[in-house]
């Protein structure tokens, strides 16, 4: 078994589509529509395979009452392997100067993985790693 995909409601699709595939190299599938349901999503491919992120979008979605700084019960995070330290580093910092959030810095964590911390536009959390 595996993890096929993952799936967060979001409050503007576009640009959180433009994110991933800007930071993250996703592709995505042809916009899905339902106008009966006032639905749309993408699925985000991303290079080297594994589970995709669906992002959705649909009135009437109430806003997370979580706060993205915060721990919680429920999904935290996911994480996206970059494959190096160096790539961790260097995209951290490209994310910081484009102006996300960075709420971990890189670092060696405790279970031996590399990785920081940051937000995507949305204040979803999301762990770079090595």
């Amino acid at each position: 078994m595996k993890i096929e995909h993952l799936a967060i409601w979001v409050r503007d699709l576009e640009p959180m589509r433009i994110f991933y595939e800007t930071y993250f190299l996703a592709s995505s599938n042809d916009k899905y529509v339902n106008a009966t349901k006032g639905f749309s999503s993408y699925f985000l491919t991303f290079p080297a395979g594994g589970a995709r992120l669906e992002i959705m979008q649909m009135a009437g979605i109430p806003e997370s009452k979580n706060n993205a700084l915060a721990q919680f019960t429920g999904l935290i995070h996911f994480a996206i392997s970059v494959g190096s330290e160096a790539a961790v580093d260097t995209l951290t910092n490209r994310l910081r100067a484009d102006g996300y959030k960075v709420i971990g810095e890189p670092r060696r964590t405790g279970d031996g993985y590399y990785e920081s911390i940051i937000l995507d536009p949305e204040e979803n959390r999301i762990e770079i790693m090595a």
